[in-house]
């Protein structure tokens, strides 16, 4: 199972520091989520992080940062909306509904299959869900490898997305949640929380 975090949408002063720490500690996949921001802030971003991170991330918008870093991929927020013209690279997108799924999967390399579980960050944000859907999509081959649960996502139901049969997890607000990006400079508990993690995603 894949663990894949995704970025605040915000920047903040020790953004490099954390996200160079997590890619040490073995993160696989991040995805650089910064809507309606300038692209520059991104690209500093980028700058300041080791040039072996850049195989591993995926870029919301701003797509010309894929082949200006080298970077792993593009994320589309939609489930057919085509990618940039002449574009080869890897390519994931964002689903809402289960009935988007098949169509979804077979114009990326993976899903994110949004509001799995109540956000932990917006109030707003909740599960569209019931776990038996989840279950009878499962049977159904909708939700396989290719498809990762986001939305909610923590230590706690880690082992529920296991079992419905998703290919990865994708951790925003449990994780970012354990760090004050206006007050502390110090983020080893979002570090050690990160490496229990990846222990139960295995």
């Amino acid at each position: 199972m894949k663990l894949v975090v995704m970025t605040q949408p915000t920047f903040f002063v020790e953004e490099d520091k954390i996200l160079s720490s997590l890619f040490d500690e073995g993160l696989d996949t991040l995805h650089l989520y910064k809507p309606d921001s300038e692209p520059i802030y991104s690209e500093r971003l980028l700058t300041l992080l080791p040039d072996e991170c850049y195989s591993h991330i995926m870029v919301h918008g701003n797509f010309y940062l894929k082949e200006e870093y080298h970077l792993r991929g593009i994320h589309i927020d939609d489930t057919e909306a085509p990618a940039p013209k002449g574009y080869k690279g890897h390519v994931s997108r964002t689903c809402t509904a289960l009935d988007q799924l098949k169509q979804a999967k077979r114009n990326a390399d993976y899903v994110l299959l949004k509001y799995i579980f109540n956000s932990q960050t917006e109030a707003d944000c909740k599960a569209t869900f019931t776990v038996d859907e989840l279950k009878e999509a499962s049977r159904r081959g909708l939700i396989d490898r290719h498809v990762y649960a986001l939305g909610g996502m923590n230590l706690d139901n880690v082992r529920i997305a296991k079992d419905l049969g998703f290919g990865g997890i994708v951790i925003s607000g449990d994780l970012w949640n354990r760090f004050d990006i206006h007050q502390e400079l110090d983020y080893k508990a979002l570090i050690d929380h990160f490496t229990k993690l990846r222990k139960v995603v295995g």
